[in-house]
């Protein structure tokens, strides 16, 4: 109760004032602009590994450089950086770029992969970067704006990457592992032991 009758304070005090058009229009075109500084960065340079290293501007393959330990597990060799940033090509218009990079996702990634990747990094990045595009390319397709083409491919792609996900969620506690081998379920990975927090939602 004391939160609130703070906030209802707050809300008419003049301390608070909100962003001004050009103030707000500013920070959209800064943000904007830092994210094709990475996008172009990343697909010039990277593209198709699954991130930018960005003191030599190559590609980061997962096996192919030093290994760094548990930061690795979130890469799986599916070009990460391009699924995870399907999204934000709509948001800011780019639909050309977009339905150009769906294309590159569909004709490039596979999960059939022998490599143990972190439950989490995969199931919001990848599953939930594969579904966004879907969602989006399905409502490009409906404003007619292109992609008439598009048949699902994203969301098909999305199940065969869950579907490898889930033998994680098969623990005594129902609590999901943290990583699993996205060829061979279980089989062969280390931290069997352990269950992830995070992994539940």
């Amino acid at each position: 109760m004391i939160w609130v009758a703070f906030l209802s304070l707050l809300s008419t005090s003049s301390l608070v004032q909100g962003m001004t058009d050009v103030e707000r229009l500013e920070l959209r075109y800064e943000a904007e602009d830092m994210f094709y500084h990475a996008y172009n960065a990343y697909m010039s340079n990277a593209w198709p590994a699954d991130e930018l290293m960005p003191l030599s501007c190559r590609g980061r393959f997962r096996g192919r450089e030093p290994n760094r330990g548990d930061i690795d597990d979130a890469m799986g060799n599916f070009s990460l950086t391009l699924i995870d940033s399907l999204d934000m090509l709509v948001v800011l218009g780019d639909l050309e770029e977009f339905e150009a990079s769906v294309k590159k996702v569909i004709n490039t990634v596979s999960f059939d992969s022998d490599i143990v990747v972190s439950v989490f990094e995969t199931n919001i990045r990848i599953v939930g970067g594969l579904l966004s595009g879907h969602v989006l390319a399905e409502l490009v397709q409906a404003k007619q704006k292109g992609m008439s083409w598009y048949r699902g491919e994203l969301l098909n792609m999305a199940i065969d990457c869950g579907t490898r996900l889930l033998p994680a969620f098969n623990s005594t506690t129902g609590l999901p592992y943290p990583r699993v081998n996205l060829r061979t379920g279980l089989q062969g990975v280390n931290s069997i032991q352990l269950t992830c927090t995070a992994c539940a939602g």
